[in-house]
């Protein structure tokens, strides 16, 4: 065991106590998820309603599964996605995990999406990569928040 100096505790002790700019990216993948989090569950209460909205007929899709299904997908992914988010905002340890966990799953999700809508499809998936960029790389920073 290292005997660790009182200024290199305390050094330690402000890195978390003083956030950097950084402390920006976390702000903005809560803020995505959240905005994903609506996406998803207006998205799902479409399929949900009006299963005719979609072009692609649900043997197009990667996954053969009728659109009631993504629907419910959607639409419990999209309160995951916003729980996750308010508990971001709050610097907690338990949303950084079930969001970077929720963008995976939306990004994955959004690939058997593909056939019927590629556009809205991509651009969700890129927002989901950048949530789990900045939740990963910055989600520390938060917590002294």
């Amino acid at each position: 065991m290292s005997q660790h100096t009182e200024s290199e505790r305390s050094s330690r002790a402000t890195s978390y106590a003083d956030p950097t700019g950084w402390v920006g990216w976390i702000v903005f993948a809560a803020v995505m998820m959240f905005m994903l989090g609506c996406f998803h569950a207006i998205e799902g209460l479409v399929a949900l309603f009006d299963d005719t909205t979609y072009l692609v007929h649900d043997s197009g899709l990667v996954v053969s599964v009728d659109y009631t299904a993504w629907g419910w997908v959607h639409l419990i992914g999209g309160i995951i996605l916003v729980l996750a988010a308010i508990g971001l905002f709050a610097g907690r340890m338990w949303a950084r995990v079930v969001g970077v966990f929720a963008a995976l799953v939306s990004a994955l999700v959004n690939v058997a999406f593909l056939p019927a809508y590629p556009i809205w499809s991509a651009i969700m998936i890129a927002l989901d990569v950048l949530i789990i960029w900045a939740i990963t790389v910055h989600g520390a920073e938060m917590k002294a928040r």
